[in-house]
């Protein structure tokens, strides 16, 4: 179909079959609105078909823009009348919900809410399927976005003012909000990025309702005045005609209609999870880009919002299903207040924003016992624990991570143990708990890091180690259940999260941990028994079974054989063999990061060992009494970790490379037999292209594990690797 062929005559024909699928689409779409429902569920509703709506919109735009102006005038005249139909609808029934009109009056909403419905998922596709890389960035597609935007929200401020009017009675289909957020969603991918750089003088202050409440909206002369004073890009100038061709006001004005479409979401669907979460997703997209994170920071709604995350203001905090929603909802919350000028803008320290779930732990603090344990506890529990870790994702640096420490200790550090001892039974207040204790002992981006005369490192840990050992004595006391139906989430889920808050704590590089034995503070001594315990009490079967289990216990008997091995060395025969034949196994699997932990855990022993090698010490003398007692023990790690090396799938030997040279030098002889076995399988001709290359191996290698000479080798196996593969048999 390309010019220069001289076929112009396919081209035409193309163009105007394009055209006439993707009307037929549009047709065929709102028409099976009407058909679905005089069905009375005898027909499935395309909507409901997740994976077939996101495949055809995935679709629409390639398919669109071929023909974008002349199918933009379809979708516009199906829109316009059908957005006529809708205003009347919902002015003849008023305040009232659409279930208390008549019968005719009901049948009529539900065909244009579903009609509407798929109007606002295809003009959705087609603008988020804007390409600014597309040779087309200029030519005027942009009036086009424009004049279809325009419908898709005075679409969303009709079912937004009917909503806030009516005080939530009158919510429309819950498919037509999706569908909405689905829009907004592809507007802001295309047409957020640069808004502190569009061209607007916006100083203007207006007045929107969030759940009944008027709030005022300030204008973007502050960021008007920074923009760039140089001539305009091609990409603003797009911005500039998008935004003069829709009619609606500036980016701040667009913005405003979003958010206070987001608050209302939030007020009045507290029951509809899947609007909340879509919801929820959309804002912390917008707070994640860096200029509609600045662009939300002007905004009054946001600043209701973070000072009323309550649920008195917003619902669905109260609802126990959307408890996961919570996180999100501070996560959004605090990246925004915590950002560059975030607490100046929104007039709210970061003590005045964490301030209602401080009052609501210290509530729960005095309670007794009983009290603390019974039902009426149970929500608050999972609600501040769930809000907590939202927070403390969104901690980035030492400055606002040590605002949460201060915060949480000493006035509610110890609430935490107690929680974890009375609840250790009910996994959905114990694996909201652990899973805050994760996030607020792992040290990302060396966030954690106090001064070098404060204890709090120590004293994080002390609680870590107070919850860990709570929550895992109780476990351990229960026994292993027999005969139960889900026993990952009744028992290993909560055990994978209380290994991994241990694990994040004892690789966080916060603690001194020789502290803890010098002046005999068992905190440190009592999370590895638990720990340890734990570990043990869980069937090998299981351990590989469950991946998170696995990564978990896989990655605790890592750090305890790297920071704690005379630790692990004191441990009777019987129990460092368990936990070798259990690293042994899971050294085999086809998860690569699992194998690597399983290998580093191999080269931290045998590393160890060699580098320790007759040398007068306690942890050396058991180590010894250790190998007495399994003497195959570096010959069968020597013989698996190569046979993987040349005969395991491709991903693994990367893994698998880190112990070896550490092997082979703390047990030559093992490299030796392993070696010798090898060429005894081969025949003459393939014993010495192996000699060859186990001699090429070798050569310029030193007796040391530095590290020149442990990438020297690791390039040396490499090689090894490829010759040996190349004429090997089995």
């Amino acid at each position: 179909v390309r010019p220069d062929t001289g076929a112009q005559g396919h081209g035409q024909a193309l163009e105007k079959q394009v055209r006439t699928v993707v009307e037929c689409y549009i047709e065929s779409m709102c028409a099976s609105v009407e058909t679905v429902l005089m069905s009375d569920g005898a027909l499935d509703d395309p909507l409901d078909d997740e994976g077939s709506l996101k495949e055809q919109l995935d679709r629409m735009p390639t398919i669109s823009r071929f023909q974008y102006e002349q199918i933009a005038k379809k979708l516009v005249s199906t829109f316009d009348p059908l957005l006529n139909q809708y205003r009347e609808a919902i002015t003849h029934i008023g305040s009232s919900s659409t279930s208390s009109a008549g019968p005719d009056v009901i049948r009529q909403i539900t065909i244009v809410e579903g009609q509407l419905t798929w109007l606002m998922y295809i003009v959705g596709s087609i603008v988020g399927g804007h390409s600014w890389s597309s040779a087309h960035i200029g030519d005027g597609e942009e009036v086009i976005d424009a004049t279809l935007s325009r419908r898709a929200l005075q679409l969303a401020q009709m079912v937004d003012y009917r909503l806030s009017s009516t005080n939530g009675i009158g919510r429309t289909n819950p498919k037509l909000e999706l569908a909405i957020l689905f829009y907004f969603q592809n507007f802001r991918r295309v047409y957020m990025f640069m808004w502190d750089q569009v061209s607007g003088n916006s100083n203007n202050v207006g007045t929107m309702s969030i759940g009944g409440t008027m709030v005022s909206i300030v204008g973007m002369g502050a960021m008007a005045a920074s923009k760039l004073d140089s001539v305009p890009s091609s990409k603003q100038k797009v911005y500039q005609r998008m935004f003069e061709h829709l009619a609606m006001g500036d980016h701040t004005d667009v913005a405003n209609l979003i958010v206070q479409k987001i608050g209302n979401n939030l007020k009045y669907w507290p029951q509809e999870q899947e609007i909340i979460g879509k919801t929820l997703e959309l804002l912390l997209d917008m707070a994640g880009g860096y200029s509609s994170s600045k662009l939300l920071l002007t905004l009054d709604t946001v600043r209701f919002l973070a000072r009323h995350h309550t649920d008195d203001h917003f619902p669905f905090l109260s609802v126990p299903a959307n408890a996961k929603h919570r996180t999100t909802f501070h996560a959004t919350l605090a990246r925004l207040l915590l950002s560059p000028d975030g607490e100046t803008k929104l007039d709210l320290t970061f003590d005045q924003f964490v301030e209602p779930i401080c009052a609501i732990m210290a509530q729960l603090e005095v309670l007794s016992t009983v009290d603390l344990r019974s039902e009426a506890a149970r929500r608050p529990l999972v609600g501040v624990f769930r809000d907590l870790r939202g927070i403390a994702a969104s901690l980035h640096n030492r400055r606002t991570y040590g605002a949460l420490f201060d915060i949480m200790y000493p006035k509610h550090l110890s609430l935490l143990s107690k929680v974890a001892d009375l609840w250790h039974d009910q996994p959905d207040v114990v694996i909201s708990l652990l899973r805050f204790m994760n996030e607020f002992c792992h040290n990302k981006a060396n966030r954690v890091n106090f001064d070098q005369s404060s204890p709090n490192g120590i004293l994080l840990f002390r609680s870590t180690s107070d919850v860990v050992c709570a929550y895992g004595r109780r476990v351990i006391a229960n026994g292993q259940p027999q005969n139960v139906f889900d026993i990952y989430k009744t028992r290993y889920k909560g055990m994978a999260l209380a290994l991994n808050v241990l694990n994040s704590a004892l690789g966080g590089n916060y603690v001194c941990f020789g502290v803890f034995a010098l002046y005999n503070d068992p905190a440190l001594k009592n999370a590895l028994d638990v720990a340890l315990q734990l570990t043990l009490g869980v069937p090998l079967d299981d351990i590989l079974a469950y991946p998170k289990l696995s990564k978990a216990i896989f990655g605790f008997i890592e750090i305890l054989f790297r920071n704690h091995i005379t630790t692990v060395l004191a441990l009777e025969t019987r129990v460092i063999m368990q936990l070798m034949h259990a690293v042994h196994e899971g050294l085999q699997c086809s998860d690569a990061p699992l194998s690597s932990l399983c290998a580093n855990t191999i080269d931290h022993l045998a590393t160890y060992y060699f580098n320790n090698l007759g040398k007068d010490k306690e942890a050396m003398h058991n180590l010894n009494k250790h190998l007495a007692a399994q003497p195959n023990l570096f010959s069968s790690l020597t013989a698996t970790i190569f046979n993987l090396l040349l005969f395991g799938a491709p991903q693994n030997h990367w893994a698998v490379m880190r112990p070896m040279l550490s092997l082979v030098l703390a047990s030559e002889t093992s490299f030796t037999a392993y070696k010798d076995h090898l060429l005894s399988t081969q025949s003459t001709e393939n014993q010495v292209l192996l000699n060859e290359a186990f001699n090429k191996l070798l050569a310029d290698i030193s007796r040391n594990l530095e590290s020149a000479n442990r990438d020297r080798f690791t390039q040396k196996l490499t090689a090894f690797r490829v010759a040996a593969r190349g004429f090997l048999t089995l």
